[in-house]
């Protein structure tokens, strides 16, 4: 029997990141009802689902929408933690809508990144103020991340974009064209995750950096994102939230 307070969750996708969540979700005195990975994705139905308070999806940008129709359609809150998928997002908001469900996302779970997201609003706004600084944002990740600038690289460079004349989009890789955002990505076989915003003149830098150190921060960032979805329901509200509404930023 969960205690009160506990949840029973559901984790889709049980690679490096799952396998925090798992922890973390134990050590917090959840219960993890089902794990589902890539020998048995056809465990994502009904009868399996039955009683999950929440699902965390962590996977790959090829299957990510599909597992988070799925529970939708099943009728159970999904945390989705997957980048690179999010040009079918209106999609999910719209069947979230539809269904009367309940989605949470973001592109980094980590607190102190969402930290960092806020001050580079702030950071663009007041910059925007001064032209004589070009700004650039480099990211770098190990070897096995799959894609490439990352969501969270991807959320700083549309933040820093919506606050400066100047950009009027971002591009992945160098560029020479004044009006693009540079997002360079570098990949290591050892790296911490590492995103450097930079906003350089002929007379000074100033860099805006977050190193993450492991993934336990992000792991728990979600379990606290799913710990506030399940209550969001059982307060009667759906929807799609963020890390704005968790963070109350």
């Amino acid at each position: 029997m969960r205690g009160r307070g506990s949840m029973r969750a559901a984790i889709i996708g049980y690679g490096k990141m799952g396998r925090e969540i798992e922890r973390i979700l134990r050590e917090r005195g959840h219960e993890v009802g089902l794990i589902i990975d890539v020998g048995n994705a056809g465990d994502l139905n009904a009868e399996k689902m039955a009683g999950m308070d929440v699902a965390l999806e962590f996977t790959t940008p090829d299957t990510a929408l599909g597992n988070i129709t799925r529970c939708l359609e099943l009728g159970v809150p999904v945390v989705c933690g997957t980048t690179a998928w999010t040009a079918h997002l209106p999609q999910v908001e719209e069947l979230c809508r539809r269904r009367q469900g309940a989605f949470f996302y973001a592109s980094n779970y980590s607190i102190g990144v969402n930290v960092a997201f806020e001050l580079n609003r702030q950071m663009a706004r007041m910059m925007n103020r001064f032209p004589e600084y070009d700004v650039t944002i480099e990211e770098t990740h190990h070897t096995e991340k799959k894609d490439a600038p990352s969501g969270t690289a991807i959320t700083l460079a549309e933040d820093v974009v919506a606050a400066l004349d100047r950009k009027t989009r971002w591009t992945g890789g160098t560029t020479t064209v004044a009006e693009e955002l540079e997002v360079t990505s570098v990949r290591r076989s050892v790296a911490p995750g590492t995103h450097v915003v930079t906003y350089e003149s002929p007379v000074d830098t100033i860099s805006l950096v977050h190193n993450i150190k492991s993934r336990a921060g992000l792991a728990a960032g979600a379990v606290s994102a799913a710990e506030f979805l399940v209550a969001q329901v059982e307060a009667g509200r759906r929807g799609v939230f963020t890390m704005k509404e968790l963070l109350e930023l």
